[in-house]
């Protein structure tokens, strides 16, 4: 097979004739930053995928535009053998082209500017920025050291060398730049006030916000805060971690919430929903209720969605099919009830107010959201 034509096809797909991203997208062989990946199973566990055992999977997978996991629990997919099932949560991936395509775009590149790349997972981003921008305006940051050394690796081999560097973004990242490009989700509050510092003065932010699937853009003034908005776009990353894996689930707490009569018994007013895949729904959830985990099990034509919260507040939605719920809710904060006040306001206005919000930043980290006479704060 002939990747070049295959890398062609892919980059006629995810840009636009005219697009200056067609060109890296066209010249970089994405097959070699994904040697192996993950996939499930059918059965909710992981397979390991060998690309250099079976060629056509592998080609067919690196110029397909999708997303394709390369560690899960903390295994590198590089590292593991044949029999090994991890469990946990993905924890890298090389992002499918067309959402870094959108994010570059949105980042504002341009000759003799310096950009961060912030993740570097399977090294995709950072290649298409290198390609087009000169290798020493180009520096990417991942917390895992395998990732930079990887990637560093593998784009040495077609001529690409930018900066990798290790690091946990969240704390400390040394200089500055004119543009942040994350493709990690930023937490309000310490992790998104340590990144801001590393912007300098007009220059541009591009990230995703950790729980949601908002993207932000915004520019830094010379007072230190970042203005701009939320895009009329979404995107899902990975959250950022401090090490080789996430903090554990709240396990326990979802094992109650599975079976407890809770503190209030109710009937619901809108169907149970897959809060995690209905974007808009959880990403206002994040606002008005921060740090709420998600569960979510189907049996034939039965539903059953979970809420839970560090707190200790929890809540469980079960129906047959679109019936009205059940629900069984405890702890300090009713937050079925939360998500329905929600579902409220978008049944009654056809929209939430997210979706082109004007943002500003403060140098604390704290993002302050408004749109019309709405307003919300997050960190």
């Amino acid at each position: 097979m002939d990747w070049q034509k295959a890398a062609e096809s892919l980059a006629g797909s995810v840009t636009d004739p005219d697009s200056r991203w067609r060109a890296p997208v066209s010249i970089v062989p994405r097959h070699e930053l994904v040697p192996r990946w993950w996939e499930r199973d059918g059965s909710g566990g992981w397979l390991l995928r060998d690309g250099a055992t079976d060629p056509e999977s592998w080609w067919k997978a690196a110029y397909t535009d999708r997303s394709l996991i390369t560690s899960v629990g903390g295994l590198h997919a590089d590292h593991a053998e044949p029999g090994d099932r991890p469990e946990g949560l993905p924890t890298s991936s090389a992002t499918l082209p067309s959402l870094v395509v959108r994010m570059l775009r949105h980042g504002r590149l341009g000759p003799g500017l310096d950009l961060l790349d912030l993740g570097t997972g399977a090294g995709g981003l950072t290649a298409y920025a290198a390609t087009r921008l000169a290798d020493q305006r180009v520096t990417s940051v991942d917390v895992d050291p395998y990732l930079t050394s990887a990637a560093a690796e593998r784009l040495a081999r077609f001529g690409l060398r930018p900066r990798f560097v290790a690091l946990d973004a969240t704390a400390e990242i040394p200089g500055t730049y004119d543009r942040i490009i994350a493709t990690v989700a930023l937490r309000p509050g310490s992790a998104l006030r340590t990144v801001l510092g590393a912007l300098r003065e007009g220059g541009r932010l591009v990230t995703t916000l950790a729980n949601t699937a908002l993207i932000l853009t915004a520019w830094k003034g010379p007072d230190g805060e970042a203005r701009g908005l939320i895009e009329r776009d979404t995107a899902g990353f990975m959250k950022t971690r401090t090490s080789d894996n996430y903090p554990p689930a709240l396990t326990e707490l979802f094992a109650l919430a599975r079976s407890a009569e809770g503190d209030e018994r109710s009937t619901g007013r809108y169907p149970v929903v897959d809060v995690a895949e209905a974007w808009e729904l959880r990403s206002m959830l994040e606002v008005t209720t921060p740090g709420v985990e998600l569960g979510y099990e189907t049996h034939d034509r039965h539903r059953n969605a979970y809420l839970v919260h560090p707190d200790g507040s929890w809540a469980r939605a079960s129906a047959e099919w679109t019936d009205p719920p059940e629900v069984h809710q405890g702890g300090r904060q009713r937050l079925w009830t939360a998500l329905e006040r929600i579902r409220n306001r978008l049944n009654a206005e056809g929209s939430l107010p997210l979706l082109g919000a004007h943002v500003r930043i403060t140098p604390d980290g704290v993002v302050h959201l408004s749109r019309g006479n709405w307003r919300a704060s997050m960190g």
